[in-house]
């Protein structure tokens, strides 16, 4: 065990760790420039596209230092916010970190989140300045950052270029001598901790773990003790590129387990391994459900497509254990699901996947968050979809998530900024200066109000040098009431928006607006409304074609031409009962981009 060092990653979005990692495998030889390719761990092209880690990923490395053999476990973790639970498992899973932080950008609001859970968890942190190499970088500047954020010495910095491969051996010799060693009694019951799960076609779901005490053996029997499952272990082994078989898995040791697990969800990140005859007393702390944070609903375009849509849904969920989805339907859209994602980037990339591998083009609807609505009876209805909302005779009172959010960006920018987190009702708490230009400012504001359109917003008016990073907080009562859209007097449920009764009338007035230049012209008046209850609280008309009936009238009385005009009204009155409004699929759209 004393030879073993784990240890993982944290850095903010595109701040060059797989980069960085594509180098360690190089320098340690684990592989050979034949099968090299960049940023080797991200296997999915729409990570590569994006330059984002969505899905974590091990690998063992060995290193040979002072005449003897190192194994390194690199346990890389996704960076992006929306995944911080995954980065909470896999931190600890680990005993040190490597923090890299970008030599022309300076330290970022998700790196401080990150690294605020490393140091929950002592790990060691060793500090890693990489893109020395770019005519832009800043070392100075950016190293006195990171001592006055982690209290360090600046000759504990270690300059690095993941580029260029300078500084890389230093960091492989910083890891061993630094990082120390797993602890954990091998003699001791079974406890490893899964940080990790991915879906193969033909072995079923595969098991990334850390052994903490005890071993594992191939073809045990053993138990996941938050499921409560029981399976056999059919294999297990190390992670390097390709998994490699062990007859045994010790402990402070990172391996795989094969058991032939068909179902996703029966596999939870931080749950624990135990062996059924010998079991630990009790699981591993730290271990919860992941909860979805932003809910929309997800439809084909053809109402023909839906089976296909489940069969996509149900593959796609077999890789993403987080994805959350029931079946619903809408008058407006047809049969559909429900889906819930652990945040904006997250409903991105699942839209993007179902049309990439599965060619299925769907409509999103308006995402909302989950409320709690309480009953006169004083009951409590977890609210997912605005059209689940008792009704104004039963409902007291909506409570609506909050969160507590990060903020760093230039000085010149905290007017913006901060009206803009004014406006979307939020609560200044915290304003602290990093260095003479950057400032890290913390807001307390509604989830609801970040799910729509904040983040692009947030890039615009900092011109793209603001990050922003949250977790949830609480549950916060609030003045909330649902908005209906009506085309010529009947709902469309899949517009309809919980908001707040300040926002409402000017939300109303701009979707109104909007489907007014979205929605095509017919043979008769369409009339747009925004209600709530039903009080209406704006309207906009779009105009019907008509044909002028009176050109073949010349002179004459003008009871002559009034009649022509009174036959056409009663025509276009007849039709409009009859005729119905199509709703094209760019006003689903709209709702989230109506600053444009």
């Amino acid at each position: 065990m004393k030879n073993i060092r784990n240890f993982c990653i944290i850095a903010h979005i595109d701040h060059g760790k797989s980069t960085l990692a594509d180098r360690m495998l190089q320098t340690t030889k684990t592989i050979n420039d034949r099968d090299f390719k960049d940023q080797l761990l991200d296997n999915m092209d729409l990570e590569r596209e994006r330059g984002i880690t969505i899905k974590s990923h091990a690998i063992q490395m060995d290193h040979e230092f002072e005449g003897q053999l190192y194994k390194l476990n690199l346990i890389d973790t996704p960076g992006h916010v929306d995944f911080s639970y995954e980065v909470s498992r896999s931190i600890a899973a680990c005993e040190g970190a490597l923090l890299i932080v970008d030599a022309s950008q300076g330290i970022e609001a998700q790196t401080i989140s990150n690294l605020y859970l490393a140091l929950d968890h002592d790990l060691v942190i060793i500090p890693v300045l990489n893109k020395m190499d770019l005519p832009g970088a800043m070392p100075e500047e950016v190293a006195d950052q990171i001592v006055d954020l982690i209290g360090c010495d600046h000759d504990d910095i270690i300059p690095a270029s993941g580029k260029t491969g300078y500084g890389v051996d230093a960091i492989l010799e910083a890891i061993v001598k630094r990082i120390p060693a797993p602890k954990g009694d091998p003699e001791a019951p079974l406890e490893a901790l899964i940080f990790d799960s991915v879906y193969n076609p033909f072995r079923g779901v595969i098991a990334y773990f850390r052994v903490m005490n005890g071993e594992i053996r191939s073809n045990e029997r053993v138990k996941f003790m938050n499921t409560r499952h029981e399976y056999d272990a059919d294999e297990v082994g190390v992670l390097k590129l390709a998994q490699v078989p062990k007859p045994v898995i010790s402990a402070g040791d990172v391996g795989y387990i094969i058991s032939g697990i068909k179902d996703a969800r029966e596999v939870k990140v931080g749950d624990t391994i135990t062996h059924v005859k010998r079991p630990v007393k009790q699981a591993i702390q730290g271990f919860e459900n992941v909860k979805p944070m932003v809910f929309a609903g997800i439809y084909p375009v053809e109402t023909d497509d839906f089976e296909e849509l489940r069969t996509a849904m149900e593959k796609l969920q077999l890789n993403d254990a987080s994805l959350t989805y029931e079946p619903e339907s809408s008058a407006a859209l047809g049969f559909g699901f429900r889906c819930g994602f652990l945040g904006m980037l997250h409903m991105e990339i699942v839209q993007e996947r179902l049309e990439r591998e599965f060619n299925m083009t769907v409509i999103n609807t308006v995402p909302n968050v989950s409320y709690h609505a309480f009953t006169t009876k004083g009951e409590m209805v977890i609210v997912n979809n605005p059209s689940d909302l008792p009704g104004p005779n039963v409902l007291d009172y909506i409570e609506e998530p909050f969160i507590v959010a990060q903020i760093i960006t230039k000085s010149e920018f905290i007017g913006a900024v901060m009206s803009l987190c004014l406006d979307k009702r939020g609560i200044v708490k915290n304003q602290v200066y990093l260095t003479t230009d950057r400032v890290e400012m913390t807001f307390e504001m509604p989830l609801a109000e970040i799910v729509f359109d904040f983040y692009d917003r947030l890039k615009t008016i900092s011109r793209g040098y603001a990050s922003f990073d949250y977790h949830p907080s609480d549950y916060r009562h609030s003045d909330l009431v649902r908005l209906d859209i009506m085309l010529n007097g009947d709902p469309v449920d899949a517009l309809s928006a919980l908001i707040h009764r300040v926002n409402s009338y000017n939300f109303g007035k701009r979707i109104c607006e909007k489907l007014r230049q979205l929605i095509p012209r017919q043979q008769f008046d369409i009339a747009i409304q925004a209600g709530i209850g039903s009080k209406v609280i704006a309207r906009e008309t779009v105009k019907a074609l008509r044909k002028d009936v009176t050109a073949k009238c010349y002179g004459g009385d003008i009871t002559r031409k009034r009649k022509l005009l009174e036959k056409q009204k009663k025509g276009k009155k007849r039709m409009r009962q009859i005729g119905n409004v199509e709703v094209p699929q760019q006003a689903f759209m709209a709702v989230l981009k109506l600053d444009d």
